[in-house]
């Protein structure tokens, strides 16, 4: 592994900060790493950098190395990190902002990652929640491991955790109009 020369890191990642800044409305130099993001994120233990390690890498300029991590399109968005935070510094938003730039920088998501959040976006958009067992079914037969999690189905299934079939919420065209609007503003800013 290379040193990391700090000071040209900050210099060259001032662009991006500034930019995750004026996107996130959250100043990043403002977070003290206290680390109560990271202890409470229910995806830390699958992502390459905690939350707080992204915070304190865009603090240090590391812009590519943020952009290119895992975890910025590993984020839920479940805003429990922003919630726990003493700073108030919302550090879900930071993430939003990191995925928008990085692909304006032409970074994506893994095919795993991408995958799964197609899946996951499919179901909601069809039955205006998630259906978690056409996710996990979908998402399995997508990455070739069809019986992956076969061995907690029925266990499930009689705890009344996961049902065999969809249910749909009413004003589904709600959320088709939000999906709607969505693609659109993603097309705009390509």
């Amino acid at each position: 592994m290379q040193p990391i020369n700090l000071t040209s890191a900050l210099a060259a990642g001032k662009d991006l900060v500034a930019k995750v800044q004026t996107a996130s409305g959250v100043d990043v130099k403002a977070c003290y790493q206290c680390g109560k993001c990271s202890a409470g994120c229910p995806v830390a233990f699958a992502m390459d950098y905690t939350p707080r390690q992204v915070m304190r890498m865009l603090q240090l300029g590391l812009a590519e190395e943020t952009i290119k991590s895992r975890a910025i399109w590993l984020c839920a968005q479940c805003e429990t990190c922003s919630a726990r935070c003493p700073r108030s510094l919302e550090p879900a938003k930071v993430m939003e902002a990191l995925r928008i730039e990085a692909k304006r920088a032409g970074f994506e998501a893994d095919d795993e990652i991408a995958t799964f959040n197609e899946k996951f976006l499919r179901s909601v958009a069809s039955n205006g929640r998630v259906f978690e067992a056409g996710l996990i079914v979908g998402y399995n037969m997508a990455t070739v491991q069809p019986l992956k999690d076969a061995g907690v189905a029925p266990s499930m299934l009689a705890k009344g955790k996961l049902k065999l079939f969809p249910s749909k919420i009413r004003g589904r065209d709600v959320i088709n109009r939000m999906f709607t609007k969505a693609e659109k503003m993603e097309a705009d800013n390509k």
